[in-house]
C-alpha cells in the first residue's frame, strides 16, 4: 500500500509506492495541505488499481521520471524470465534489450557531454525512447518500427498549447535512438535499422534582429541595473551562457578584449559550446565603458561580471521573465528571445561594412559560412576590416539616449 508523504525541506507532498518490486518516490510541487493530500490520495488509489489490473503506464503517469529506466529494466527482466529458455551456441552472446544497453551506452558516453546535453538526452530517453522501445531487444527494432514511432512523435503535444513536437525536436530524439542502435549493432553484429532513415525537413526561421531605434527604447525602458548588461549583449554578440558565465579574470583591460572561455548553464559553469567558441572579443568604446561602470557598481569581490543579489551567476529563465520581457513590453517592442541580441550585433556590424571574417571571429564561428548563410541579406559590402566603421555609425546616430551620452562624455569613439 502506497502513501502520500511530505518532504521536510520543502513542505511539498510526494508519492511513495512500489511497482514491479521497485520503491518509487515521485515528487510534486503541491504544498502539504488537506486539499492537496486528498487529491494525491485519490490519484494514488487510481494508480494502485491500475497496477492490480495490469494497466499502469509509468512513463505516461510520470513523464521524465528518473525511475523509468529502472521500471523498464524490471519489466524486461520479467518478460525474459517468462520467455522460453533459449540455448546459446558456444561463443554466442545474448542480445540485450534497449533499456539494458542504454545503461552501458550512457555510462560510457556521459563523460564527454556538457551538462545541458546530458539533461536533454536523459529527457529524451525517459520520456520518449525507453517507454517505446525499452523492453525490445536491440536487434529486433526494425526500420518500420522507427518510422512508425517517428510518425507518432510528430503528433505528440509540444510545450505550447495546441502545438505538436517540432521537426527539430523529433529529429533530435531519433538521433539519440540512432546513436544507441548504431553502437549496439556494431557491438553485437547486426545491421542497424536506422541506416536509411532521413531527417525530417526543418522549416528555416528568419532572424529578427533589433533595429537601432528598438535598442534605444529597450535601454531606456530596462531596469537601470541591467542597462550595461544589455549594452554588452547587443554589442558583443555573446550568447546568454557566455555573458552569464563571464568572470572578471577574463576581461583584458589593456587590450580591450573579452576572453570567452566558459559558459554558464543549468546552474553550473562549463566549457564553451565548441572549441571555436573560445575567442577574444574586441570591445567597442560602448562596451568598454559599460564594463567599467559595472566594475564600480557590482558587488565587491564578486567572481562574475553580472551577478544576482548574492553574487552568483544570473539565471537565464529568471532574467527573461522578470527583466527582459518586462523591458520589451514597456518599450513597446515585439517580444523576441534574448538570442536575437546576438543576431543584432551581426547585422549591425554587417550594415556598418565590417569585414565578415572579423565578424565571424567575434561571434565564435570558425568560418564565414554560417555568417553568409544566416545573414546574407544584411551584407552590403566587404570593405571594412575591424570595428572602426561601427563606431563611426554609432557616433553619427542622433537621439541615441544613453549611448549618445556615454559617447559624448568620453569624447566620442576612439
Amino acid at each position: 500500500m502506497g502513501n502520500i508523504r511530505v518532504r521536510m525541506e520543502s513542505n511539498n507532498l510526494f508519492f511513495d509506492f512500489y511497482f514491479e518490486g521497485v520503491r518509487c518516490r515521485e515528487q510534486t510541487l503541491l504544498p502539504d495541505t488537506a486539499t492537496n493530500r486528498k487529491k494525491l490520495k485519490a490519484m494514488l488509489e487510481r494508480i494502485e488499481a491500475e497496477i492490480v489490473l495490469g494497466g499502469f503506464d509509468y512513463a505516461k503517469t510520470f513523464p521524465g521520471s528518473k525511475n523509468i529506466p529502472k521500471i523498464t529494466n524490471k519489466l524486461a527482466e520479467a518478460e525474459a524470465a517468462a520467455a522460453p529458455l533459449r540455448i546459446l551456441r558456444p561463443g554466442q552472446e545474448e542480445i540485450p534489450t534497449l533499456a539494458a544497453f542504454v545503461e552501458v551506452w550512457w555510462m560510457e558516453n556521459e563523460v564527454r557531454w556538457r551538462e545541458a546535453t546530458r539533461i536533454y538526452h536523459r529527457g529524451f530517453l525517459n520520456k520518449h525512447i525507453l517507454p517505446a522501445f525499452g523492453m525490445q531487444r536491440v536487434d529486433a527494432i526494425t526500420r518500420a518500427d522507427i518510422l512508425q514511432y517517428r510518425s507518432r512523435l510528430a503528433r505528440e503535444r509540444g510545450r505550447k498549447e495546441n502545438s505538436t513536437l517540432s521537426p527539430k525536436t523529433v529529429n533530435s530524439i531519433v538521433t539519440v535512438l540512432k546513436a544507441i542502435l548504431d553502437e549496439a549493432a556494431d557491438r553485437h553484429g547486426f545491421t542497424s535499422s536506422c541506416a536509411r532513415i532521413d531527417r525530417l525537413k526543418v522549416q528555416r526561421k528568419d532572424i529578427e534582429p533589433f533595429s537601432v531605434d528598438e535598442i534605444r527604447r529597450i535601454l531606456d525602458a530596462v531596469r537601470p541595473d541591467y542597462v550595461d548588461y544589455l549594452i554588452v549583449r547587443f554589442y558583443t554578440g555573446m550568447r546568454s551562457g557566455e555573458v552569464h558565465g563571464l568572470k572578471w579574470r577574463f576581461i583584458d583591460w589593456e587590450r580591450r578584449q573579452i576572453l570567452v572561455r566558459e559558459t554558464y548553464s543549468h546552474g553550473r559553469t562549463e566549457y564553451t559550446k565548441t572549441d571555436g567558441s573560445q575567442r577574444a572579443i574586441e570591445m567597442t568604446s560602448l562596451v568598454y565603458e559599460a564594463l567599467r561602470r559595472q566594475q564600480k557598481a557590482g558587488l565587491p569581490g564578486a567572481e562574475y561580471v553580472f551577478t544576482n543579489t548574492v553574487g552568483g551567476a544570473l539565471d537565464n529563465k529568471n532574467f527573461v521573465t522578470r527583466v527582459w520581457n518586462e523591458a520589451l513590453k514597456k518599450a513597446e517592442v515585439p517580444l523576441r528571445r534574448p538570442y536575437q541580441a546576438r543576431h543584432t550585433f551581426a547585422t549591425l556590424m554587417l550594415a556598418a561594412g565590417e569585414n565578415p571574417e572579423w565578424i565571424a571571429r567575434q561571434l565564435g564561428h570558425t568560418t564565414t559560412e554560417m555568417l553568409f548563410k544566416v545573414y546574407s541579406r544584411y551584407v552590403p559590402n566587404l570593405t571594412r576590416r575591424d570595428g572602426a566603421a561601427f563606431e563611426k555609425m554609432l557616433a553619427a546616430t542622433q537621439g541615441y539616449g544613453v549611448l549618445d551620452k556615454e559617447l559624448e562624455k568620453n569624447g566620442g569613439p576612439e
